[in-house]
This record gives structure tokens, C-alpha cells and sequence, in this order.
């Protein structure tokens, strides 16, 4: 009787292209982990599993990331347009999912702002509140959203648009079930105070 042959070990899985960007981003930050997670409002642990690709990031998650290194989510995907027109044609603009959200790059990378069509599905990170240095604007396309400033709760119908502080605690959240589209410009700036909080904000709230 031949001898059994080795069972074959399953091959790894293939890291996704953000965890390799990330810790290419950072060492070229020239940041240690601690001082980077620390940077994002991230523990150590979890920038770890982020570059490992054991977790994988939320939209919110990339923006605060690409903030901090003085990048754009273009360049933390891997993402490397041949050049940089003025004009981004619909065909150009595929999807991505991150942390439930869907996206599209509605505008050229590298610039001191970025221009996202953004998917917000109902109960995604309904409960995820950002604060960072920045400004913000955003266009309610489809279906309703849910914009919290601070202390205060707006329901926003399509046509409606808000253009606010970043460094005000916010949230984002979808009021109909179908979901909500929306156009959403960010300036892009590299700061250590950005910081990242997850749970519910404390306090009342005061519907607008």
C-alpha cells in the first residue's frame, strides 16, 4: 500500500489591498503603530488587525485613516489613476463597500478635497459619531438621512443639503428602510487631533 499522501494545507487568504496600503501608508508617516492608532483614536490592536487584514475597515474608518496620513481614500484602496482629469465620467466610478456603506469616487484623488457618492443602508453605523478637523458637505439624493450636530437631530429630504463643521460630534444614519443616497464633499486634513468615537452620544436630542 503507498503511503498517504500529506493532506494539502488551504492557501491563505489573500489580504485585501487595504491592509498592505495601510502599513505602507504609515511607515511612510514614518509613525510607529502606537503613535498612529493613537493619531485615528484607534487601539493598537485593532490598527494591527487593520493592517493584517483581519478586520476590515468602515467607510468612516478610511476617511479618519486618510486624514491622518495626509492621504485620500483613492490611495488607501490601492488606487492609482494614470492621471488626474478635471471631469470623472460615470462608466469610471465603481463601487466600494466598506462597513456597509457603498461608494463611489465622484472626484479626482490628490486634491485638498474629496467628493464621495455615498449608499448609506438602514441601520448601518447608526450609532458610529465623528469628530475631526475639517469641513463638510452633503446632498441628500434619495430616500431620507438622518444628520446629527451635536445636540441637535435633523431629518433631511431628498434636495436637502447641510455644510457644517467636522470638529461638531456628527452622525450619519438612514431614516427609510430603502436606504439613502447622497453626494458628500470632505476636506482632506492631516491632523493628530482627529479622534473617532463609537457608541451612542450622551445627551439629549432635539429633532429639527
Amino acid at each position: 500500500m503507498s503511503p498517504a499522501l500529506p493532506a494539502e494545507s488551504p492557501e491563505p487568504p489573500e489580504l485585501p489591498a487595504v491592509a498592505p496600503q495601510l502599513r505602507a501608508l504609515r511607515r511612510r508617516a514614518a509613525l510607529t503603530l502606537e503613535v498612529a492608532a493613537r493619531s485615528a483614536g484607534l487601539s493598537p490592536a485593532h490598527l494591527s488587525r487593520l493592517e493584517t487584514g483581519q478586520r476590515q475597515p468602515s467607510l468612516p474608518m478610511l476617511l479618519l485613516l486618510a486624514r491622518t496620513y495626509g492621504t485620500t481614500v483613492s490611495e488607501l484602496l490601492g488606487e492609482t489613476p494614470a492621471d488626474r482629469d478635471a471631469v470623472v465620467r460615470a462608466r469610471a466610478m465603481e463601487p466600494t463597500e466598506a462597513g456597509g456603506w457603498t461608494y463611489f469616487q465622484a472626484g479626482a484623488p490628490g486634491r485638498g478635497m474629496q467628493a464621495l457618492r455615498v449608499h448609506i443602508p438602514h441601520g448601518s453605523q447608526g450609532d458610529m459619531v465623528r469628530v475631526h478637523p475639517g469641513e463638510e458637505w452633503l446632498y441628500v439624493l434619495q430616500g431620507r438621512l438622518r444628520l446629527r450636530l451635536g445636540d441637535t437631530s435633523y431629518r433631511l429630504d431628498p434636495g436637502d443639503s447641510a455644510h457644517f463643521d467636522s470638529l461638531t460630534p456628527h452622525r450619519l444614519a438612514a431614516a427609510d428602510e430603502g436606504g439613502a443616497e447622497l453626494l458628500f464633499v470632505h476636506t482632506l486634513l492631516q491632523s493628530p487631533t482627529a479622534a473617532l468615537c463609537l457608541g451612542p452620544a450622551a445627551g439629549q436630542i432635539r429633532e429639527v
